[in-house]
């Protein structure tokens, strides 16, 4: 068995007439989902932007992986192609030996349902429903038996199994984001993808989100891979990957946040002339709870 839980292979993602017959719309997710486009837009005399050039790059799994970049550097458009809510103009992605560029809208929205969790910014729950009743939902849908034991786990494992039959109107920010969060796990997905988790919370609360996802790699083994714009945030990640104008440019692994602003900074101010492509690069391993040291301003 492969040791990548996700690998893109040459993926470019061109939006506008240029961009190869591929629709740019994955079939609807079931939670509502948003579609979030990456900021950089075409000029006025040109209908096509390039989001992701001939990304080469892959995820190991049981491993944390943080997606960093200037805005408009393809971040976006580089986790909805690695999760299957978008196909790329050319180039291949295989989660576990499947490749999602050849499979039909339907088998896609059934994988996407099966084998992959998702947390957003907006946390994306039902409100007519309760917290118990919002984790069991992919199940429901996947027409697969919904049991209690399990709901009950991943609720315990977010630390709201008190509050299981609370609806969202009764639950403050953070504590929604963790039903999200447990809703992406009750299936347990081969791959966890976050855009923003922590992005709508306050810092101590984002902190304990972050937290949460740390556990899930190092307790379950959970792969997990989160675009964020925070260093604070992506530094809880075993490896920072970052991109410039759709191109990967390098990685970072075991940082800081000061370290991971600084490189940040260095982007923004003179972007690298020449791209990497990153092929699977192992992460020095994170440290266990209680042991080891991390660096400076590291909240997880």
């Amino acid at each position: 068995m492969t040791t990548d839980a996700i690998s893109l292979r040459s993926v470019s993602r061109t939006y506008g007439n240029a961009s190869g017959g591929a629709s740019g719309r994955a079939s609807g997710w079931a939670f509502g989902r948003t579609r979030h486009q990456d900021s950089r837009r075409a000029s006025p005399d040109d209908t096509t932007v390039t989001a992701l050039h001939d990304v080469t790059l892959a995820f190991p799994r049981g491993t944390f992986t943080a997606v960093m970049g200037p805005s408009g550097s393809g971040k976006s458009s580089l986790l909805q192609c690695a999760a299957g809510l978008d196909r790329p103009t050319s180039g291949s992605v295989t989660l576990s030996g499947t490749e999602l560029t050849t499979l039909s809208e339907t088998r896609l929205t059934l994988l996407r349902r099966e084998r992959i969790g998702f947390v957003f910014q907006a946390f994306n729950l039902l409100p007519s429903l309760t917290a118990e009743q919002n984790v069991a939902l992919p199940l429901r849908l996947a027409g697969r038996r919904v049991p209690k034991a399990r709901i009950r786990e991943v609720l315990q494992q977010v630390g709201l199994a008190e509050r299981a039959r609370h609806r969202p109107t009764e639950l403050s920010g953070g504590q929604q984001q963790r039903v999200a969060l447990a809703r992406a796990l009750v299936t347990r997905p081969e791959v966890l993808f976050g855009d923003e988790p922590t992005g709508a919370l306050d810092s101590r609360t984002g902190r304990e989100v972050l937290a949460l996802l740390r556990a899930t790699v190092d307790r379950e083994g959970q792969t997990v891979v989160m675009v964020t714009h925070d260093p604070v945030a992506a530094s809880c990640a075993d490896r920072v990957v970052f991109l410039v104008d759709g191109r990967v440019t390098g990685d970072l692994a075991g940082a800081g946040p000061h370290d991971i602003a600084t490189h940040m900074a260095t982007l923004e101010a003179a972007p690298p002339a020449r791209p990497t492509a990153l092929v699977s690069p192992r992460p020095t391993p994170h440290p266990a709870p209680g042991t080891g040291t991390r660096p400076e301003g590291r909240p997880c």
